[in-house]
């Protein structure tokens, strides 16, 4: 269920709603927006009888909601969601770019990487402390002392640092020393690591699983925000499918089919979405073409010898070409607003 709140309503309005949403052991969700706001309910095992909220002050209307969500939604926010790290913002006018190795092997080559990152003007450095391999005897990342690595790179750039959560307990670390957690695709139906996620104050950036539908997608989104944490950020990196000429089939339509549902940012990863490295310049920009918010690409210094994922990797001077051609899709893109009618000369 949602209650919108009149246009103008007082603040003192919207408490009242929230108090009397608590009061019969539900949890209110709030979301301001430009122009008034909805507050969404979770907790409800049945239907809610919406009567005893339409008469409070301020309520313009009740909504009963008839969808398996309810807080990603535009019913809810119709404004866009923009997720702020510290000066940089996902979602907003910016193109986000979240740049950086599969995995943290070394500080040379870490730094190596950061430093390409930094020179393109991305504000965020996506970097493996831990990693989830299919092979129990593949390279499971550096742990605590890839963190060392990525504390320096924090400092030494100012990057803001995305890496992935693989238990509950990472989550912890993250809030320490990162800036964005990352749920991988393996664990996007990990429900006590997203509840726990949902927990925390940091952004979340979630992937789609290997073989999601859009729905359970966004039902795992909805888990964060059931806890609380609205800043979650959609990430598509591809889908299995029967094809043998890419790692994944990147699904660039699920960005518009996102945008008719839900008040979410959305980016792409062409790097997983496609496994080959040619393949990952195209893709990204399709991805920006298609109205995605940002990119997640893995880059490495020398791809030939890293210890994860090298054939999808671009080299550093691969990624900055990458990022001028999707910065120029990216402007010619954007909705020009406050223009005015275009006018037509007849000759």
């Amino acid at each position: 269920m949602l209650i919108v709140m009149k246009p103008g309503a007082a603040a003192q309005e919207a408490d009242a709603v929230i108090n009397a949403i608590q009061k019969i052991g539900l949890r209110p969700h709030p979301m301001p927006g430009a122009t008034r706001t909805a507050i969404g309910i979770t907790g409800n095992q049945g239907p809610i009888d919406g009567r005893r909220f339409e008469n409070l002050p301020g309520v313009a209307e009740v909504i009963r909601v008839t969808k398996p969500y309810k807080l990603i939604t535009l019913d809810l926010r119709p404004e866009k969601t923009v997720v702020r790290v510290g000066n940089a913002t996902i979602g907003g006018n910016e193109l986000a770019i979240i740049a950086g190795p599969c995995a943290i092997e070394n500080r040379d080559q870490a730094f190596a990487v950061a430093k390409a990152v930094h020179q393109s003007g991305a504000r965020f450095f996506r970097g493996g402390v831990w990693k989830p391999r299919t092979s129990p005897y593949a390279f499971q990342g550096l742990g605590e002392k890839g963190w060392q690595i990525m504390t320096e790179i924090r400092k030494a750039f100012g990057l803001k640092i995305v890496t992935e959560a693989l238990e509950e307990h990472h989550v912890d670390l993250i809030e320490r020393h990162g800036d964005v957690i990352q749920i991988g695709a393996r664990n996007m139906q990990n429900f006590s690591l997203l509840r726990r996620a949902g927990r925390s104050r940091q952004p979340v950036l979630l992937k789609r699983g290997m073989a999601a539908t859009l729905e359970e997608w966004l039902l795992a989104a909805e888990y964060i925000m059931a806890e609380g944490n609205y800043n979650v950020i959609l990430c598509e990196r591809g889908v299995r499918t029967f094809t043998q000429h890419t790692r994944n089939t990147l699904d660039l339509a699920s960005v518009p089919a996102i945008r008719r549902i839900s008040h979410l940012p959305v980016i792409v990863d062409p790097s997983h979405g496609t496994g080959s490295a040619y393949m990952v310049t195209p893709l990204a920009r399709a991805g920006v073409a298609v109205g995605a918010d940002g990119l997640m690409v893995e880059v490495h210094n020398h791809p030939e010898v890293a210890l994860s994922d090298g054939a999808q990797a671009l080299t550093p001077s691969e990624y900055a070409q990458l990022i001028r051609e999707v910065r120029a899709i990216r402007d010619v893109t954007t909705p020009i607003v406050n223009q005015g009618p275009i006018e037509t000369k007849v000759a």
